[in-house]
């Protein structure tokens, strides 16, 4: 993991295997102060932007989570950029 600092927020790189990426998204997201999640692949192209409102959680979540289970199928490395909140 890795983070950088700069503007209103910020944000962390985490590499997560593909059979571990919704329960890592779902993890990050209970944590309350992320602003967005960005899924890459291991050639770091973005696949998936997550924005996260204030709110946004239950059945609002379950379309991200049925993508992020077929992209977790194709590949067996992401990186999840997560901006956070300061």
């Amino acid at each position: 993991m890795s983070d950088s600092t700069g503007g209103t927020g910020r944000t962390e790189e985490h590499k997560v295997s593909g059979e571990g990426l919704v329960g890592r998204v779902k993890e990050l997201i209970h944590q309350g102060n992320i602003r967005r999640i960005i899924v890459k692949n291991d050639k770091g192209q973005t696949l998936l932007e997550i924005p996260l409102t204030f709110g946004l959680v239950g059945a609002a979540l379950m379309p991200v989570l049925v993508a992020l289970g077929s992209i977790a199928a194709l590949a067996a490395e992401y990186t999840l950029v997560v901006e956070k909140k300061e």
